[in-house]
């Protein structure tokens, strides 16, 4: 079984892949080209190698797995027409997003940007203006792993929790999700939306003008998905009119996020570089998937994370 890892891990990392039974090739993916010593790889480890290696070349390959959660890096198409098997890593960054997004809630509602201005400029002076959390409706767009976790932390504040998934299937952790049909009617009911829904063609600008103009005034947003999921000029223009409140972004529809951007001057704006995913333990989590399923390929055991990429979000 011929593997081609394009990822840095360690050489004790790449042994233990060699134990296993494979047969490993590592390249750095900045130098990554085809050729005739990966032509006949089996598996491919990688974040994303496909803008450097055309994967339709490689003849025997059965199995990609992903390091990132996301995959519309992925050519579906290729993956789709040759069976491949495609796993991805999702849940490794769960927890840290999850983190970070309680955080950005707790930060808007709390005024805390505020806070921090005045103590760069020494000045005591008390906001009455602060807001409770518990009894706010809660409504994650996308109902996958990020979302479960996130949801989970949620419910100790007291909050009610709604989901918008394909289907509308009841998940734990959520007293409610709609179907996507209904988007309209979920948006209504949320003073707190959280996208984090993977990133397809079916929700490419899946928030536009018309959901904007179905939420409730005062609405906040938070964006730990995908830029591009959002359409920025009707959330530009929401955020101006005060529609929305306020938001918190961790991505973009081009990143880095433009000098000339307004999002940058905005008061009710709470940016970051794409960077809720950072955590110590994330190396730790991306070993383990690899390990785990390499493991599980060479025993003919299930795979964890196997992708249908035929099924919503």
């Amino acid at each position: 079984m011929k593997a081609l890892v394009t990822f840095d891990y360690s050489k004790e990392e790449l042994d233990y892949f060699r134990s296993l039974g494979y047969d490993v090739i590592y390249k750095k993916n900045k130098d990554l080209e085809f050729s005739e010593e990966i032509a006949d790889i089996d598996m491919l480890l990688c974040f994303d190698s496909f803008d450097k290696i055309d994967i339709s070349k490689f003849k025997n390959l059965k199995w990609i797995q992903l390091l990132s959660a996301g995959i519309n890096q992925v050519p579906l198409d290729v993956v789709s027409e040759k069976g491949i098997i495609l796993t991805n890593n999702r849940g490794c960054y769960s927890m840290p997003i999850a983190e970070w997004s309680v955080l950005k809630v707790l930060e808007m509602l709390k005024n805390s940007k505020s806070f921090y201005k005045k103590q760069e400029n020494k000045n005591w002076e008390v906001d009455k203006g602060l807001l409770d959390l518990y009894k706010k409706r809660i409504g994650f767009v996308g109902t996958g792993s990020i979302a479960s976790e996130t949801a989970k932390r949620f419910a100790a504040f007291g909050v009610e929790i709604f989901g918008l998934n394909t289907d509308g299937r009841d998940l734990e952790y959520f007293d409610r999700c709609w179907p996507t049909e209904d988007i309209n009617d979920f948006v209504s009911s949320c003073d707190i939306i959280i996208v984090t829904t993977p990133y397809t063609e079916e929700t490419h600008h899946l928030i536009d003008k018309d959901i904007f103009d179905h939420m409730r005034n005062g609405v906040y947003i938070i964006n730990i998905a995908r830029g591009s999921i959002i359409d920025e000029k009707a959330l530009i223009e929401n955020l101006r009119s005060g529609k929305i409140k306020k938001a918190a972004l961790d991505v973009f529809e081009e990143e880095p996020l433009p000098e000339t951007s307004p999002l940058w001057d905005m008061e009710n704006i709470y940016i970051s570089p794409h960077n809720s995913w950072g955590s110590e333990r994330n190396h730790e989590r991306r070993f383990y998937i690899a390990k785990e399923n390499m493991k599980r390929y060479m025993d003919g055991e299930e795979l964890l994370n196997v992708i249908d990429i035929n099924r919503g979000y």
